[in-house]
């Protein structure tokens, strides 16, 4: 039998957690960042292969891996490249369709979004990590947008949490909402679950 698990103290966890992870991967300079970034989308390349799909990436905020590059190798080998829309506080994220060159707006926290482009659904969904387990289960942010999206997204896609070595925890307390990556890709590597 498992114990219950208290929400409010998991709650207070994770934010603190939040904030070391965020403060850590920020900490890594530039360049490191940017080598990892570069070993992250070949990880990506290889475990999903990217020919025909629709993949929805994000633009970099806060030091997450920059996968800008990856995207344009998307469209050249066929793809289709999706960046994610906040809609409204509280619903699932759209996505539309971005190539290099189309206009951009401002977003929610003032990351750029496709300015137009279609809305489509991802055959496979790239989301940014502050922190993961060996499950494969991802903390993010707090705002619940993509454990409510994949929620909601029917047939649901393929999803790979992208994040450093550096944010890997030992252990998560999943809560009902968390929903666990297919895998997780690092510049080491590509990790799925244990067990």
């Amino acid at each position: 039998m498992t114990e219950p698990v208290d929400r409010a103290e998991v709650m207070r966890w994770r934010k603190e957690e939040r904030q070391r992870l965020i403060a850590a991967r920020l900490a890594a300079t530039p360049d490191q960042r940017a080598q990892w970034s570069a070993r992250i989308a070949e990880g990506l390349s290889q475990v999903i292969g990217v020919r025909g799909l629709i993949v929805s990436v994000y633009w970099p905020f806060r030091g997450e891996p920059d996968l800008r590059p990856w995207m344009n190798r998307i469209a050249g080998q066929g793809g289709t490249c999706a960046l994610p829309v906040v809609v409204e506080k509280g619903r699932p994220l759209s996505f539309r369709s971005w190539k290099e060159g189309e206009p951009l707006a401002r977003g929610v926290w003032n990351i750029p979004i496709p300015a137009g482009g279609a809305t489509v659904v991802p055959d496979v969904a790239i989301a940014p990590v502050v922190g993961f387990d060996p499950q494969c289960y991802r903390l993010g942010y707090g705002g619940g947008f993509f454990d409510r999206t994949l929620a909601s997204l029917v047939p649901r896609p393929r999803v790979f949490g992208v994040g450093y070595e550096l944010q890997a925890l030992a252990s998560f307390q999943p809560l009902d909402h968390d929903i666990a990556m297919d895998a997780i890709v690092t510049e080491h590597g590509i990790r799925t679950r244990r067990g």
